[in-house]
């Protein structure tokens, strides 16, 4: 069992930064592939990056790939998204998940779900 909740979601104006943050308890860390999805109002919910135990591999979705960059602290039990260059379209709620499968990126395949952090890109 792991616990997942994610922080760092807010206003922010096109163009800007933020970087989102998801603390994890229960189980070793390192024990899972961690992936950021977002839901945007009236869509569905979908996959954004994932990253590897131990942060050696990394994909990210075409919609995000060189403005956003996640990243893990294992030392601190804690998954990354740095977001740049944020856009009206990535409105949405952000969540954080955890996998014991190895590096996938299907919803269906992540065992555990944060709460989810909201995040406003206003025009």
């Amino acid at each position: 069992q792991v616990q997942l909740v994610e922080s760092g979601g807010g206003l922010v104006q096109t163009g800007g930064s933020l970087r989102l943050s998801c603390a994890a308890s229960g189980r070793t860390f390192s024990d899972y592939g961690m992936g950021w999805f977002r839901q945007a109002p009236g869509k569905e919910r979908e996959f954004v990056a994932v990253i590897s135990r131990f942060g050696g591999s990394t994909y990210h979705a075409d919609s995000v790939k060189g403005r956003f960059t996640i990243s893990r602290d294992n030392a601190k039990n804690t998954l990354y998204l740095q977001m740049n260059s944020l856009k009206p379209e990535d409105t949405a709620v952000y969540y954080c998940a955890a996998t014991s499968r190895g590096l996938v990126h299907s919803l269906n395949l992540f065992d555990y779900w944060g709460q989810g952090t909201q995040v406003t890109v206003s025009s």
